[in-house]
């Protein structure tokens, strides 16, 4: 039982016992923070956080500084170094806000010091450390420089003290200022403005008796009468330079406008002139596609009416065609109905003989008489006997007889209706021939 007890307490001791051991040797140290423990043989060990810091209870002594960067606030009234025209000394009363940067330096032995100089002391009292030493090297510079040097970073003389050591000078009469060193022992370029390179060559050597160092110079403003009325000129010049640019844009922007106006009308006049031309040639055009279509219409007429006349001679060819054709086949009907007729009638005189003939004579001679005689008496027949075989009175009965025959003939076709009208319209180019038999007998 008192083994396990004493098992158990050695285990407790191990587990809680131990952490708080090494808790207390190996101690945090955090960012931004630097660590400094001495050891009772005098030596000093230097920790930056963030880390670990090694220390023994009752054996070390320690103690924690601020390694963070430390901002001034910097309000500084002075005057200028200015002369006027005859080198009397004309100062100017100026107001400089700045902000300034310090911090603690990154070496030992710095570090050292500032913990025993500066951060020993209260914080209020390290605020009014920093500006006092800070105001006096600004009034200083202020005292070094010309107004329009505080004005004008770039145009201010290069100044050094020798050995790092502030010395007042005049702008007129500058002497050389000792290179500055930065944190790690540079010499710092002078290529900021005139007022923070003098606050930081003025300064650099009180800093380092408290172990920090000079990092940067913000101005924020200058300020003067003389800058004020400057400024005041430069707006009214600026105003007035703006209202001339103004009135210089109003003028070209007027200039542009009626220009842009011209070129318009131009425009403008030339589109007309074009609209103008090319409705004279619109109309032209319209004038010659009138006449085109004038001589057009013209051209189809007269095709029209030449087409017509062409379908009218061929109608009237063909009706005249077909008439002809028609006349020619009822010529050719009647002059087939005629020698039909007279074939008919030639065949019943031969079938009927010479009885037949005779009987039609007598029966048609009341008839026939009064065309005889009237024949008879147009006819001129002249007798002319020359001493042939025949005499002049049977040449005469003959001719008589002839006439006789022709008559009968006649007549015969037209009582019988087989002429029809065909002898009324004999054929202009040929005389109606009609077969008649001859008739025999003599006839007194």
């Amino acid at each position: 039982m008192e083994m396990g007890v004493l098992i158990v307490a050695i285990l407790v001791g191990v587990f809680v016992m131990l952490p708080l051991i090494v808790s207390s040797i190996l101690r945090n140290v955090e960012a931004g923070t630097i660590r400094l423990v001495s050891w009772m043989s005098g030596g000093t060990a230097i920790y930056r956080g963030p880390g670990k810091s090694k220390e023994i209870p009752l054996f070390t002594t320690g103690t924690t500084i601020s390694s963070k960067a430390i901002n001034v606030d910097l309000d500084i009234t002075d005057q200028t170094a200015d002369l006027d025209g005859t080198g009397t000394p004309q100062p100017i009363k100026v107001r400089v806000l700045a902000s300034a940067i310090v911090s603690v330096g990154d070496s030992d032995a710095m570090i050292k010091t500032a913990a025993n100089r500066f951060f020993s002391k209260p914080n209020e009292e390290q605020i009014n450390i920093l500006i006092d030493l800070l105001s006096s090297s600004g009034r200083r510079a202020i005292n070094l420089l010309t107004h329009d040097q505080l004005f004008s970073a770039k145009t201010a003389p290069k100044i050094a003290a020798p050995h790092g050591t502030a010395v007042a000078v005049r702008h007129d009469d500058p002497s050389a200022l000792g290179p500055v060193l930065d944190r790690n022992g540079m010499p710092v370029e002078d290529d900021d403005d005139p007022l923070a390179i003098i606050i930081r060559k003025a300064c650099s050597r009180e800093l380092t008796d408290l172990g920090l160092i000079f990092n940067s110079l913000n101005i924020k403003v200058v300020q003067s009468e003389v800058a004020e009325a400057r400024r005041r000129q430069s707006a009214a010049e600026a105003q007035a330079n703006a209202d001339i640019v103004a009135a210089q844009q109003s003028r070209r922007a007027k200039e542009a406008a009626l220009e842009a106006e011209r070129v318009i009308s131009d425009k403008q006049r030339e589109l007309e002139q074009t609209r103008a031309a090319n409705a004279a040639l619109i109309a032209t055009a319209e004038a010659k596609k009138q006449d085109a279509l004038a001589t057009q219409r013209i051209a189809e007429l007269e095709a029209t009416q030449l087409a017509q006349a062409r379908a009218d001679a061929e109608r009237v060819a063909i009706e005249a065609r077909a008439q002809a054709e028609a006349e020619a086949i009822r010529i050719r009907t009647v002059a087939d109905a005629t020698a039909e007729s007279i074939r008919k009638v030639n065949e019943a005189i031969q079938m009927g003989g010479e009885a037949y003939f005779r009987y039609k004579q007598i029966e048609m001679l009341p008839e026939v008489a009064p065309f005889i005689a009237d024949a008879l008496a147009k006819a001129r027949m002249v007798t002319i006997s020359g001493g042939g075989g025949e005499s002049a009175p049977e040449m005469a009965a003959g001719n008589i007889t002839s006439v006789i025959q022709t008559v009968l003939a006649a007549q015969l076709v037209a009582k019988g209706g087989i002429l029809d009208g065909a002898a009324a319209e004999p054929a202009a180019d040929e005389p109606k021939r009609i077969a008649v038999p001859a008739v025999s007998g003599r006839t007194s």
